[in-house]
């Protein structure tokens, strides 16, 4: 059975809708701005959990190491 122009224009319609949704959507979750507030959170979230606060210090620790360890050769030279 043929379509009528008024169910082609209202599919084109539907479809165009259909469309701009779908890049709104896209354009939302690829937004640099959302995205680095979404890292920052998460990072942070992790920082403030128990892993992530040994990790702090185990690098803390190493750089202390290392800032006295090169002290230690400057003054030994």
């Amino acid at each position: 059975m043929p379509r009528s122009p008024e169910q082609i224009q209202q599919e084109i319609d539907a479809a165009r809708e259909s469309l701009a949704a779908t890049l709104d959507e896209l354009a939302f979750r690829t937004s640099p701005k959302r995205l680095s507030e979404q890292g920052k959170a998460k990072v942070q979230e992790f920082l403030q959990s128990p892993p992530g606060k040994a990790l702090v210090a185990a690098v803390g620790s190493l750089v202390a190491f290392l800032v006295v360890r090169r002290i230690v050769q400057a003054v030994r030279d």
